[in-house]
């Protein structure tokens, strides 16, 4: 592996101000369901093909959230960039058997290489220069959808959730709270879905994610379009979904921005260890998890390294 580590001063870079960015709602099919998508255009565009960034969030996500945020940046440092909703999430269409909320890596993977699929025929779209970016959760996802694929030439992975089979039992209670969680996520698909609020106050019984912060605060991810739900059906694909300990599938130049303090940094760690192309990494000082979604700054500065590796010519 070729690993070129950036140090926080190197890839600062002047901020420019909030440019008029152009936005236009679009929809694609997977799999016989509807999926909507927002294409971001800069300022100014006058409709011709221009390097392109696919953009996917965190785990219960919707567009509007993280995925946004990035896009904006991008499309204000030239580039074309699209987010959408997942498959039964947000305003797209179901999963199979009329399914919503489920945490599905397979079918959020699958949702992303469409995603790849339909803006390569978009006249705004340079074809050649199609780029994935994956925050969180969807790091995994998007290594995913672009390892082999031809459409897509960089990938990078803002704050990644990159987990294997250690990491999973020490985040979910070890191998009998794994256990456990694994026959929750049976009985729940067994009756047809078994769904429980997403985000809480800190301390509340029956919920994902009952820690305050970005997902329960109205002025960061508690917005109108956020779905706050969470399908018990899906504990077992996501805790048996193993990236950190899958590199070598992955051949595209990857660029990645962490934080020690930021969630799980030891996956990053094991994921390159085992990665044989090129990689930049980042790891910037003091970010947490949630800053990494909507701190300005800190966006500034993902977004920052994210453009200079799939700003075109980067290759040479």
């Amino acid at each position: 592996m070729k690993l070129t580590t950036l140090t926080t001063a190197a890839t600062l870079m002047a901020t420019t101000a909030l440019a008029d960015i152009e936005t236009r709602t679009v929809s694609f099919e997977n799999e016989g369901a509807t999926l909507s998508g927002t294409l971001y255009l800069p300022e100014g565009h006058d409709g011709g093909p221009l390097p392109t960034v696919v953009v996917t969030g965190a785990w219960t996500s919707v567009q509007e959230q993280m995925p946004a945020n990035y896009a904006r940046e991008m499309a204000e440092r030239g580039f074309a960039a699209f987010t959408f909703d997942f498959r039964g999430w947000g305003k797209s269409g179901d999963l199979p058997q009329n399914m919503r909320f489920v945490e599905s890596p397979a079918a959020k993977t699958s949702d992303i290489r469409a995603a790849f699929e339909f803006v390569a025929t978009l006249p705004e779209v340079d074809g050649a220069q199609i780029n994935g970016l994956g925050i969180c959760a969807s790091a995994g996802y998007m290594v995913d959808a672009v390892a082999g694929n031809d459409l897509v030439r960089r990938i990078g992975l803002v704050a990644p959730w990159l987990q294997n089979g250690e990491i999973v039992e020490a985040v979910y209670g070890g191998a009998e709270g794994v256990a456990g969680l694994i026959q929750v996520s049976q009985a729940a698909e067994e009756a047809g879905g078994q769904i429980i609020p997403a985000a809480g106050p800190e301390g509340a019984e029956g919920v994902l994610m009952p820690i305050g912060g970005y997902y329960y605060e109205a002025d960061r991810g508690a917005i109108p379009e956020y779905d706050n739900q969470w399908n018990n059906a899906g504990w077992e694909g996501w805790l048996t979904y193993h990236p950190a300990d899958n590199p070598q599938r992955l051949e595209k130049p990857l660029a990645i921005v962490h934080s020690e303090s930021a969630a799980i940094p030891q996956g990053v760690r094991t994921f390159l260890s085992g990665f044989a192309g090129d990689a930049t990494m980042q790891w910037l000082e003091g970010v947490t998890q949630f800053d990494f979604y909507d701190n300005p700054e800190d966006v500034t500065r993902a977004a920052d390294t994210m453009a200079q590796h799939f700003r075109p010519g980067a290759d040479s």
